[in-house]
């Protein structure tokens, strides 16, 4: 790779803490997910690209000075030349993905061989802001943590809905059960009171007159033929009634003279 092209500009200095003192950014190794860096004026000065990205990465608080890349900045060599950086051990830093202009992925690992490494943390540039990725453990945490708290919410609107939904149950059922009660006793008080009135018609009516004489020459049918009499009205009402094959034909056709 070749060098690089601009030089970047110094750094501006830290704001000053509450004693005078200028106040140190935190060390490059710890969490810093929750800050981001951006440096508007760089950007409006030099492109952002894959060879100038590293320029500015290196004046973020998430850059270690002490890395391998710094060292090959110092020789003027380019800091993500792989030729040299696979020749040296410790910290460096490596571009991984890169969407120009808008996304680059730079990932921090410690380099014990030429052909073995071991990465560390990752960061990205999103549209000139820099950000620190989130380890994995962290990832887990959170999204478990967001799904426990919807979860003990449902659970908790779920049991308030259950106690509604048995009060309403309730209320019905001792409702139904009230009604049922007054319905029985209101059948009960009609029943006595129609009893009552059905007895005092029956004192107020004069008793049913006998059944008039059978003719002369009638014979009362026995008990067997009063039995058998129902399946003979049952027989004769399953046959057919019977047809006068001349009578139900119509006019007969008289022939025509000529």
């Amino acid at each position: 790779m070749s060098a690089t092209p601009l030089p970047p500009p110094a750094q501006p200095p830290a704001p000053p803490g509450p004693d005078g003192a200028a106040a140190l950014p935190p060390p490059p190794g710890t969490d810093m997910t929750g800050i981001c860096f951006r440096d508007q004026l760089w950007l409006n000065t030099y492109p952002l690209d894959r060879n100038l990205v590293f320029d500015y990465f290196a004046l973020s608080p998430f850059y270690d000075i002490t890395c391998n890349n710094e060292s090959l900045r110092s020789r003027q060599i380019h800091p993500l030349d792989m030729s040299h950086l696979t020749k040296m051990t410790g910290i460096e830093y490596l571009l991984t993905d890169v969407m120009e202009p808008h996304l680059f992925v730079i990932r921090k690992q410690r380099r014990e061989s030429p052909e073995k490494s071991n990465a560390m943390l990752a960061y990205y540039i999103l549209d000139g802001s820099i950000y620190q990725a989130p380890q994995l453990c962290n990832v887990f945490a959170s999204r478990i943590s967001r799904a426990m708290h919807h979860i003990s919410k449902a659970f908790t609107v779920a049991c308030s809905k259950l106690e509604k939904i048995g009060n309403v149950e309730t209320e019905s059922d001792a409702a139904t059960s009230e009604s049922k009660t007054q319905k029985e006793a209101i059948d009960v008080k009609e029943l006595k009171r129609i009893d009552h009135i059905l007895s005092s018609l029956k004192r107020k009516m004069p008793p049913a007159p006998p059944p008039p004489p059978f003719p002369e020459g009638y014979v009362p049918p026995s008990a067997s033929e009063q039995e058998k009499a129902p399946d003979d009205m049952l027989a004769s009402e399953a046959l057919p009634p019977q047809i006068d094959p001349i009578i139900d034909q119509g006019p007969a056709k008289r022939p025509r003279f000529q």
